[in-house]
């Protein structure tokens, strides 16, 4: 097995976290993470009511942990992770809650988005 890859928190950047956020996958997934205390992969397999390939999962935790926003663990076959979210806030202050509000915001506004609208009614011409 190949060893994970955690960069120390001082290789952390501010554009290596939101290159890694920037992809609304993982922006959900951070998001999930940092109001829990870790989860497994498998958890994220059905993500905003869409199905996740086990691969496509491997390669999300990939880039979050590889941009220092998460730490992972092996367990056995499955692999646990938590965020690094008061490492961060040492380093780049307010930087995490500032994003993660704003995706709040975001999300909420995508809901309000996909609720079924009532059809027009038709005029007579």
């Amino acid at each position: 097995m190949r060893p994970l890859v955690h960069p120390s928190i001082e290789d952390i950047t501010v554009e290596g976290i939101l290159h890694a956020l920037s992809d609304p996958v993982r922006a959900a997934i951070y998001a999930e993470l940092a109001v829990s205390s870790g989860a497994t992969c498998s958890n994220f397999l059905k993500i905003s009511d869409r199905d996740i390939p086990k691969s496509t999962l491997s390669q999300h935790f990939r880039a979050l942990r590889e941009a220092g926003l998460i730490r992972s663990e092996r367990q056995g076959v499955e692999m646990r992770n938590t965020t690094r979210c008061a490492e961060i806030e040492q380093r780049f202050p307010n930087l995490i809650s500032t994003i993660m509000k704003a995706h709040q915001v975001q999300a909420a506004g995508r809901l309000r988005e996909v609720k079924p609208k009532k059809p027009a009614s038709k005029k007579a011409s």
